[in-house]
């Protein structure tokens, strides 16, 4: 990575310089970041950083991979934009191997995340409404307790995070809140009016928590049994992060709509999907749904390029063979400013002991020593590096965790 120029402005004076004219929606770290490559980061003062989060999982393949940036690249000297008033050439060709990709037979091409949930929420609840013959504007859909699945009204409207929905109200009805990995619960929300179960595989804001093994192929069970879809929100856990494909994998488990995003883009522009089978997401008729931006052909070739690197598998085998040594890292560590961690793959949350400050305070520590996480809630933090980090860099990673828990 060649250093940038020295002649602008350091990082104190650009962090000053934002706060009277960016809203305070975010509490970033006193870090800013000029350039990047790989799994490393460069400050405007030429410090390099190993990035530990990779955009909660949008840079799966790092920074500025090669291949993704060639596809950009050579896509940005052809077409980028057409809305989808016209058809693009490079639209069916990316829905066809992502659908393959995933195992599913139909693709809904959107840009962020959260817009890939209100899209599926929209396709289910027109499902319960054409297919399963549930009345008008009585729809429900069950999702669990500390979920995260974006910040849109409607979202935050069904979140149990007091800080993302307090203020935002009145809110969208609709929807059944229970308890994480608790089947029980589950069963006794859904009933003749329920269109769908919306859960995480694994709960990336939360902690990253795992659910008991079981559970996802219980969900699977009970939703083909009572009749209402399974939708599976892989923006974080999906596109090889936990060492498969999807995170439902680990159980085998296929569920009728999957939400993809963030990996999806490279890195490099805002690219999510919702995929499924026919018979769900068949039902949207032209006009009952759209984005001006959604399936553009440049967000197209870069998904596509994206696609090609998941389907070599090369990346899905780096996360689990990685995904051992950070276990058997972050294990050496419980007794030493580490009370406990969930892993699966090249995805972590870390309990600290609060003893030794809050998560905030331990990802500001560990800025300093030039590794970059991100806390989650209390005294926990998230490790969610690119999927080309090595075991080396890894090794480092978790012997600087271990400096700076045990310097506290």
């Amino acid at each position: 990575m060649t250093a940038p120029a020295r002649a602008g402005r350091g990082s104190e004076e650009l962090i000053r310089a934002e706060e009277p004219v960016l809203a305070h929606n975010y509490h970033p770290l006193p870090v800013v970041v000029a350039r990047a490559e790989g799994a490393w980061v460069e400050d405007v003062e030429g410090r390099r950083y190993l990035d530990m989060l990779a955009g909660y999982s949008a840079l799966n393949f790092g920074h500025r991979h090669p291949a993704l940036i060639d596809a950009a690249h050579r896509q940005l000297d052809r077409l980028t934009l057409t809305s989808r008033a016209f058809h693009n050439d490079r639209l069916a060709g990316f829905a066809e191997r992502l659908a393959a990709l995933t195992g599913t037979d139909m693709v809904l091409p959107m840009n962020t995340g959260a817009e890939a949930v209100e899209s599926g929420i929209k396709v289910a609840r027109k499902w319960a409404y054409d297919v399963k013959g549930v009345p008008a504007d009585r729809a429900t859909i069950v999702v669990a307790a500390d979920n995260f699945h974006g910040r849109t009204t409607t979202i935050v409207g069904f979140s149990t995070d007091e800080t993302a929905r307090s203020g935002f109200g009145p809110f969208t009805p609709g929807f059944r809140i229970v308890p994480y990995n608790d089947l029980a619960a589950m069963e006794a929300a859904v009933d003749e009016t329920t269109a769908a179960v919306l859960i995480e595989p694994i709960q990336g804001e939360a902690g990253v928590l795992i659910p008991d093994d079981g559970y996802l192929a219980g969900v699977r069970e009970l939703t083909r049994r009572r009749g209402c879809l399974f939708v599976a929100d892989e923006i974080q856990s999906g596109l090889g992060r936990t060492g498969h494909t999807l995170a439902v994998e680990h159980e085998s488990v296929v569920p009728d709509v999957v939400l993809l995003g963030k990996a999806l883009g490279g890195g490099i522009v805002p690219v999510s999907a919702v995929v499924g089978r026919r018979e769900v997401l068949g039902v949207l008729r032209p006009g009952e749904h759209g984005s001006t931006f959604g399936g553009n052909p440049l967000a197209a070739a870069v998904g596509t390029a994206v696609v090609e690197l998941l389907e070599t598998g090369e990346f899905q085998r780096r996360a689990a063979e990685l995904g051992g040594v950070l276990r058997e890292g972050l294990a050496s560590l419980v007794g030493k400013g580490v009370v406990g961690f969930r892993a699966r793959g090249l995805w972590a949350g870390v309990d600290v002991d609060p003893a030794l400050g809050t998560g905030r305070e331990v990802s500001e520590r560990l800025m300093r020593e030039g590794i970059l996480v991100k806390d989650t809630h209390g005294s926990t933090i998230r490790l969610a590096p690119p999927l080309t980090v090595t075991a080396d860099e890894l090794a480092g990673a978790l012997g600087t965790l271990e400096k700076v828990l045990t310097s506290s």
